[in-house]
């Protein structure tokens, strides 16, 4: 369990160790080319895992890799590919109404900036963050469930909206470290502390650093269980 005495910084530090000892390398988890097919397969990725937007992109790509193609492609025929991926009306049309907008206002190049990133249908902060930093190498800190049920469960941010974990975690992280940060806190809580099924010994930064308050409630259920 972790010292009364470690401070938040010290905290910090410790998490950042396991993390690099663990995630050395920290690929990122989205099959891709350029900005473009990045930005299509974030999009994709909403309420979808990985795994699944990857096995998908290969076949919409095939048909348009850039956003002069797909505009040439109907809604519904990217529909009828993307459909596996789920949310596909909304998603069809934010990937062909973005790619007409790369088109007529940036000149068929994705924008390297928030603001315009956020301004184009289907992409919201978290997507905008995630081509940023994955596309650009631009810092970023986007959160998605995983990160925000690390950094509550970790003490370091507390759980109330994903605008307040990113503001957290940006203030709380060095900037050179967000954009691996980011991936490496994902694969942690995919492999070691998950929603559902989550395990106190299998979890070492929750174990030794994690919320009290959390880790009572963890210990309470499993007293009752025996």
């Amino acid at each position: 369990m972790m010292s009364e005495s470690i401070t938040k910084k010290e905290k910090v530090q410790a998490i950042i160790e396991i993390l690099d000892k663990l995630y050395p390398e920290v690929p990122i988890p989205l099959d891709h080319k350029d900005p473009y097919t990045l930005l299509v397969a974030v999009l994709l990725s909403a309420q979808c895992t990985d795994e699944r937007v990857n096995q998908i992109t290969p076949k919409l790509f095939a048909k348009a890799d850039n956003p002069y193609d797909m505009i040439k492609m109907s809604i519904d025929d990217i529909k009828e590919i993307i459909k596996p991926c789920g949310l596909s009306p909304m998603k069809s049309k934010g990937i062909w109404h973005l790619s007409e907008m790369i088109i007529n206002q940036h000149n068929g190049e994705v924008p390297q900036n928030f603001k315009d990133l956020e301004a184009m249908p289907g992409v919201g902060h978290k997507t905008a963050s995630v081509v940023m930093a994955q596309a650009f190498n631009v810092p970023a800190f986007p959160v998605d469930t995983h990160i925000h049920r690390l950094m509550y469960r970790w003490g370091l941010s507390n759980g109330k909206s994903v605008e307040q974990t990113e503001k957290d975690g940006k203030r709380l992280f060095p900037k050179e470290r967000w954009n691996d940060l980011h991936l490496q806190i994902i694969y942690y809580g995919r492999e070691y502390c998950p929603a559902r099924g989550f395990d106190l010994d299998k979890c070492i930064i929750t174990r030794q650093y994690g919320r009290k308050s959390f880790i009572n409630e963890i210990l309470k259920e499993q007293a009752k269980k025996k």
